[in-house]
């Protein structure tokens, strides 16, 4: 092999480096698994694994998207369902009951709940997504740079490799026409019949050939050498390092996907304490329910205070005069026609309406508080009950009315501090003008004394009305049958606030004629002096009894129909179930002749089938009104 004194000492140069190359890829390999090393063959599958991993990369980083779009929305599905069960504005009343109470805490720590997924999502949205997409970025971007260092290294060697073909063919080919050159020059000068001149021929083109040969040869020396150095380089430095990256790059995304998950249950554990916490409270609500509590609350709200009703005593007619024995069978008949006026007199005298209040309200003792509760009951509240609450049964009466006291005792306590603050502020300024001006402080001192005396004005009102309350003793036995009747010689009347006044048929205001004209009084369901279906005559009902009573009295009986107060429409549909009622279709249309007497009922009539009227009593809260002007 011929080569020139330059190129032997650049040749034993990078032979030197590959040497040093290989010994530290060595080194390298015998401290850990390396791909430069032991994968320095797996170019293609080494860049299908690394694009595969940041596939996965990508597909973690998709699946949290999609379970942040679930936890935002189970966490607003969870806002809604508490905001559509909170309980309504009329439904604060019930809120006293624990079970009630126990359900408003539970969509409260739900609320807490929702709240938490919101966290969970927000969350894992800015710290874990935003993490993981910048990661599978940037791995991509490395990735290509080591792909695209790989493939110009293996360009470059391929390169040189073709460089050696070529130098060996022209080697193998410039040998062959020499080792001919010198066949050829051995013939031509063993024959005797060429001349001097055509031997020196064939010796002048075999030496050439030969020198050719030497030259193709030297190439092709040449050529190994640069392509074993660089191949030893190749695969001992350059690759390796480019493998090594890819196998960083890898570690990199791996290790980023460890962090990320536990990231993510982090996130998730971060809240468990306080997801727990609500769970306790769930718990705790439901605890908290007590069944005996809620019981007596019940009966705190609905406990009117009436008594049961008594028995009801046995007439022995055959012991009583024939004038009480026809009295009681005229009111007999009276609470039996309950839509009827009746007046009895000789000369068929109709009694004035005031005569109704002055024969069952003899005193004027009475009539001034039956007058006091009728003005009472014209007096509402804002929410739509009585001042005085006489609307309510007396036990819930005494109840509202405590409840307004204590309210305005505390507000005229807070007012009164307020004024001797004001005050004690007034003195202050005019020892020390300095301080303030006291004429600042007039008006608001004169407004607090205002507010003050109409407080005290509302207190006195009020404990005024449970004194009434407290003073007025229940006689009738329901809220329904409270309305005027009578009993074994007795005619009670029921006030607007409950109570019941009763005068002896002794008295003189107490006259046949005054019986007929309890008629026109309301009568309840339960009081069972009325029948479901009353009708006045022409109907067919109840002229027995009429005809049974004028032959046993000596008075004639003028009936007529009450006034109507108004009309009003069937809100809901009502079966009678006692007597008194009268059943009604939604939307029919009935006329109204006797408002609702604080008992919840209203006295109602129609026209019947048999060119009659029936008429009873319905609920107040079932029905419409529209009174005459």
């Amino acid at each position: 092999m011929w080569q020139t004194d330059q190129e032997e000492p650049a040749q034993q140069q990078k032979l030197a480096e590959s040497e040093n190359a290989a010994a530290a890829a060595a080194q390298n390999s015998n401290n850990k698994m390396s791909w430069g090393t032991d994968l320095w063959d797996q170019f293609d599958n080494l860049s299908l694994h690394t694009n595969r991993g940041i596939d996965v990369l990508d597909k973690y980083a998709n699946f949290l998207r999609d379970r942040v779009a679930i936890e935002t929305e189970y966490a607003g599905k969870l806002r809604r369902l508490v905001k559509n069960y909170q309980p309504k504005k009329k439904e604060e009343e019930d809120n006293e009951f624990t079970s009630r109470q126990a359900f408003r805490n539970l969509l409260k720590e739900v609320g807490d709940l929702a709240g938490q997924r919101e966290v969970v999502s927000e969350t894992l949205q800015l710290q874990i997504i935003q993490g993981v997409t910048l990661l599978s970025k940037t791995l991509r971007e490395d990735r290509k740079k080591c792909l695209n260092d790989g493939t110009v290294l293996q360009q470059t060697l391929s390169a040189q490799l073709s460089s050696l073909e070529r130098a060996k063919r022209n080697y193998d080919k410039a040998y062959r026409d020499s080792e001919k050159a010198v066949e050829n020059h051995k013939k031509a000068d063993m024959d005797f019949n060429l001349s001097r001149a055509e031997v020196e021929r064939y010796k002048n083109i075999m030496t050439s050939k030969i020198q050719q040969s030497d030259d193709a040869k030297n190439e092709y020396a040449n050529q190994l050498q640069k392509t074993n150095n660089l191949q030893q380089q190749h695969y001992g430095t350059l690759l390796p390092a480019v493998f090594n990256r890819l196998q960083e790059l890898d570690e990199k995304r791996t290790r980023g996907i460890r962090e990320f998950i536990i990231g993510a249950a982090d996130v998730e554990s971060s809240v468990a304490p306080i997801i727990a916490r609500c769970m306790e409270g769930i718990v705790k609500a439901g605890e908290s329910i007590n069944e005996q509590e809620d019981s007596l609350k019940v009966i705190e709200r609905y406990q009117s205070g009436f008594q049961p009703p008594a028995d009801i005593p046995f007439e022995d007619l055959s012991k009583m005069d024939s004038s009480i024995a026809t009295q009681s069978n005229y009111s007999s008949v009276t609470y039996n026609h309950l839509t009827i006026k009746g007046t009895i007199s000789g000369p068929k005298f109709k009694k004035p309406r005031g005569g109704i209040l002055n024969s069952i309200f003899g005193s004027n003792k009475q009539r001034q508080i039956i007058e006091a509760c009728i003005t009472m009951k014209n007096s509402l509240t804002a929410d739509g009950q009585k001042e005085d609450f006489s609307d309510l049964p007396p036990n819930q009466q005494r109840k509202k009315l405590q409840a307004k006291i204590a309210e305005l005792q505390h507000k005229v306590d807070q007012e009164t501090n307020t004024r001797d603050g004001l005050m004690k502020m007034k003195i202050v300024y005019e020892a020390n003008s300095s301080l303030g001006n006291p004429m600042t402080v007039e008006g608001q001192l004169n407004e607090s004394e205002h507010e003050l005396e109409k407080l005290k004005n509302d207190l006195k009102k009020y404990q005024g009305y449970l004194d009434k309350a407290n003073q007025l003793q229940v006689v009738n036995n329901s809220p329904q049958s409270n309305r005027n009747q009578l009993q074994n010689g007795h005619r009670t009347s029921r006030h607007s606030n409950g109570s019941a006044s009763a005068d002896d048929h002794n008295d003189g205001d107490d006259q046949p004629d005054d019986a007929g004209s309890l008629s026109s009084s309301s009568a309840s369901p339960e009081s069972g002096l009325g029948t479901s279906h009353t009708s006045l005559p022409g109907s067919g009902q109840g002229s027995a009894n009429e005809n049974a009573m004028g032959e046993e009295t000596c008075y004639e009986t003028e009936v007529e129909l009450l006034q109507p107060l108004g009309t009003c429409r069937a809100l809901y549909p009502f079966e009678a179930t006692s007597e008194g009622s009268i059943p009604m279709n939604e939307g029919e249309e009935l006329q109204v002749i006797e408002n609702d007497q604080g008992d919840g009922w209203t006295r109602v009539r129609r026209a019947n089938n048999s060119n009659g009227w029936d008429e009873g009593f319905v609920p107040t809260s079932y029905i419409e009104c529209t009174l005459f002007a």
